[in-house]
Parts: structure tokens; C-alpha cells; sequence
């Protein structure tokens, strides 16, 4: 429901038909499913293994001579065919939907301008103009507050700004212009000529000005170009199945490691490592001072130290800039290895969960949709959240994809072996019995120690 609303809040009203609109949703229900089987076994299991200890049949099952494992045997096959189910759904139809609903919302905002502009970042959606504001409201979302603009439509780069206090976004479905109305703001540009040099585009002369009011026409009949469901993006990593990703992983893989590579020996060339070497004794000028700069001048030593100095200080400014870069890379490289890795594992949750949840129920004696759904939300919100924590720290190499996907089977596959093993041998959750006489036993024999000792 939640992807569902925010669907309908960011096409609902903009002029979008009702068949883009249903097709977009449907995509959207179909990602979703994947999430939604687990934590349908999860409640279902809890609900009918908790009715039917509720209404003691499993005590008359059990006097019949039928344990628990052996009734459940059935249900077991029936969740490893829903997980096989899962598996297929996550490898054919999941990124089949991802792939149709990205590029709808990619083709969608580029059909309509007013959606694809976002408040805090420059857009450059919009051809030959880059436009920034801070926040976007109203009732058709299509006011703006402190507006930026880059004009680029003269091709000579970001030589006419305008700002503004206001603006407002005028788009008319079927139109091939925006117009972006701007109130109180300033107005500044440069005036040159193709070819000139730094020198004088500085002497140019440049104009601006103070407006109240200030209206820009823009041309966007070249976004209005293809169908909504064109496919433009094919290549990501949740567009890809599982034979696909193993073809592509060993590419980007040795991509990653030229770039790596080229990096390191553009950092060993530029430091001149190849000369940081031990001399032998025997071509080594024994008048030549060991301490190399007492071997120059104050003024020679001026100029090394500088020259030494700026090397230096070039050298850390590279490796700062490019550590952005390597960790773009690294992380972009990780998603694959992270999708590989967690279409398995997630597609053995329904399988995970069952095992929780058919011996809490059995456990807990209750059915219905009461306390059965608190636990089996709580649970799923403790897998869900151990899985993306999983992969967030994955995504960010603290650990490694396969950890990442497989973390939350680690951390649950335990409380599943301890529910399964109480369920079978009748125990409750917590045996309150056992904990309070062993309180007692040790209380008593404390006071006995100390009526020994008196």
C-alpha cells in the first residue's frame, strides 16, 4: 500500500491517462509481491497452527500418536514449492517489472517537464537550461521558492544567470513550450564573441538588472519525442536475472581493476617512485653529503622544498578526487554482486519464516487476526530490516556481498531452530515454571548455608 500511494502522489493529477496510470501501478504491484509472499506465509502459518492449538486438536492429534513434525510435513512441501515460486517470480517477472516501470517513470517525466524538476539539485532535464530552486509546493506541486536558472540556449556556457525570490511552472498538456514565470529577481549576463581570449572576455562588457516580473518560454517539443513505454534503460542491475548477471559480473569486475590499475600507475609515475632505490656503495660520491639538502645553496633549497611542497600537495588533491571515483565504482560494482547473491537468499525467506512462524503458533495457542499479525509484522519488520542493513553494509564494501545477502538467514535461522525444537518437544516459549524453581532452589540454598554457618 505504501508503494501504491506514492505512486499515486507523484502521477495522480498531472494529465497522465488512466491506462499509463493502471499500467504503471501494475508493475508496482508486481515489485512488491516478492515482499509480500513471505510475510503471507509468515501470518498464515502463525494464524492456523495457532487456531488449531487454540481448539486443542493438536492435543488430539497427538494422542492418536501423530506429532507436530509429522503433521506439519505437508505444509513444509507446500512452502518450499511457494519459495521455488518466489525464486522464479524474483529471476523472470521482478526485474521484467523493474525494467518496464523505470522506464515509464523515466518517459512519464520527461512528458511532462513540471514532475522531473527536484527541489536542492540542478536539473538538467530540461534542454538548455539548468535550473535549481529550493522547494517545490502548491496545489499542482508547481511553485517554486528561490529559483535559480543557467541559461545555456546561446552555447557559450554559464555566462547568463537569473535568480528569483518566486516562480511558477505553466505547463499545457499538448504544448511544445513550458513557461516558467519568475518574480522578484535579478537578472545578469556576460556579452562576448566566439574565439576571444580570457583576456579580453574580461574586458567584455556584461548587463543585468532587477525585475518584478519575468517570463521564460521554454522549448521542450524535443522531450514530447517517443512512446511512453520505450525502453532506454536495460543494463541495471535489477533488470537482469540471474544467468545475466553471472555473464555480466566478470566484465565489470575486470573494468573495475583497470581503472584501479591505471590509477595506481598514474600515482607511481607521478611521484617518480622509479628513482626511490638503494645505491650500491661503490658509485656513491663519499664527498657528497648523505643529508641531500646540505648539498645545495639556501636558494637551491628554496626552490626544492617548494617544488617538493606542491608535488606533494598535488599528489594528495589527486588521490582526494579520485577517491570519490573509486568509491562510485566500487559501489556501483557492488550492487550487481549484491542482486546476484540476494535473489537466492531472499527467495528462501518464505521457507525462513515458516519455520518461525508454525511453532510460535503452535507455542502461543492463538488464531485468529489478533496477536498472530502483531508478531508476524514484528518479525518480518526484524527480518526485513536485518536484510537491508545487510546490504546497505555490503554496498558500502564493510562487508562482503555474499555476507550481506545471506546476514539476515544467519541471524533468524537461529530463533527458527530454537521455536522448531520447543515447538516438537511441547515446550512453551519461555518454560516460567523451570525459571522461578530455580530462583527458588538457589534462594533456599543460600539460607541453608548460612543456618549451617550460624
Amino acid at each position: 500500500m505504501q508503494a501504491l500511494w506514492l505512486a499515486f502522489d507523484q502521477f495522480a493529477g498531472k494529465g497522465i491517462s488512466i491506462e499509463i496510470i493502471l499500467k504503471f501501478l501494475w508493475y508496482t504491484t508486481l515489485l512488491v509481491v516478492p515482499q509480500a509472499l513471505p510475510i503471507g506465509v509468515l501470518l498464515s502459518s502463525i494464524m492456523t497452527l495457532g487456531s488449531l492449538s487454540e481448539n486443542y486438536e493438536f492435543a488430539a492429534t497427538k494422542s492418536a500418536g501423530i506429532s507436530l513434525p509429522r503433521m506439519v510435513r505437508p505444509l513444509v512441501f507446500l512452502t518450499l514449492f511457494l519459495s521455488g515460486i518466489n525464486f522464479v517470480f524474483l529471476n523472470n517477472v521482478y526485474p521484467y517489472a523493474t525494467l518496464k516501470q523505470l522506464n515509464m517513470k523515466v518517459n512519464i517525466k520527461k512528458k511532462q517537464p513540471a514532475i522531473a524538476l527536484v527541489a536542492g539539485s540542478f536539473n538538467t532535464e530540461i534542454p538548455n537550461y539548468q535550473i535549481k530552486f529550493e522547494e517545490k509546493y502548491g496545489e499542482e506541486n508547481n511553485l517554486l521558492k528561490k529559483v535559480m536558472i543557467y541559461d545555456l540556449s546561446a552555447r557559450k556556457g554559464n555566462n547568463k544567470i537569473i535568480t528569483a525570490k518566486k516562480g511558477k511552472i505553466i505547463s499545457e498538456e499538448g504544448s511544445r513550450y513550458m513557461t516558467l514565470v519568475l518574480e522578484d529577481g535579478y537578472y545578469f549576463e556576460h556579452h562576448f564573441k566566439n574565439g576571444t581570449t580570457f583576456k579580453e572576455k574580461q574586458k567584455m562588457p556584461a548587463s543585468h538588472a532587477y525585475f518584478d516580473k519575468y517570463t521564460i518560454n521554454i522549448d521542450i517539443s524535443s522531450l514530447d519525442k517517443g512512446d511512453i513505454e520505450e525502453l532506454k534503460y536495460t543494463r541495471q542491475y535489477n533488470m537482469l536475472s540471474l544467468a545475466q548477471l553471472k555473464d555480466t559480473l566478470p566484465t565489470m569486475k575486470k573494468s573495475y581493476d583497470d581503472f584501479v590499475v591505471s590509477k595506481a600507475k598514474n600515482l607511481f609515475l607521478s611521484i617518480d617512485i622509479e628513482d626511490l632505490y638503494k645505491h650500491p656503495d661503490s658509485i656513491i660520491n663519499k664527498e657528497v653529503s648523505t643529508n641531500i639538502l646540505d648539498n645545495f645553496n639556501d636558494n637551491d633549497k628554496r626552490i626544492i622544498l617548494s617544488t617538493a611542497i606542491s608535488k606533494i600537495e598535488r599528489t594528495l588533491n589527486n588521490n582526494k578526487s579520485n577517491k570519490e571515483g573509486f568509491k562510485n565504482k566500487r559501489k556501483y560494482l557492488n550492487l550487481y554482486d549484491i542482486e546476484y547473491y540476494n535473489r537466492v537468499a531472499f527467495s528462501l525467506s518464505c521457507l525462513l519464516l515458516f519455520f518461525i512462524g508454525a511453532p510460535l503458533g503452535s507455542i502461543i495457542r492463538k488464531g485468529g487476526m489478533g496477536l498472530p499479525m502483531i508478531l508476524a509484522i514484528a518479525i518480518y519488520v526484524l527480518y526485513f530490516f536485518t536484510n537491508t542493513f545487510g546490504r546497505n553494509l555490503a554496498e558500502e564494501s564493510s562487508v562482503t556481498a555474499i555476507l550481506g545477502s545471506w546476514i539476515s538467514v544467519f541471524l533468524m535461522l537461529p530463533l527458527a531452530i530454537i521455536l522448531t525444537i520447543r515447538a516438537a518437544q511441547d515446550k512453551g516459549l519461555f518454560d516460567m515454571n523451570t525459571f522461578f524453581a530455580s530462583i527458588r532452589n538457589t534462594i533456599k540454598n543460600r539460607f541453608s548455608k548460612k543456618e549451617k554457618t550460624t
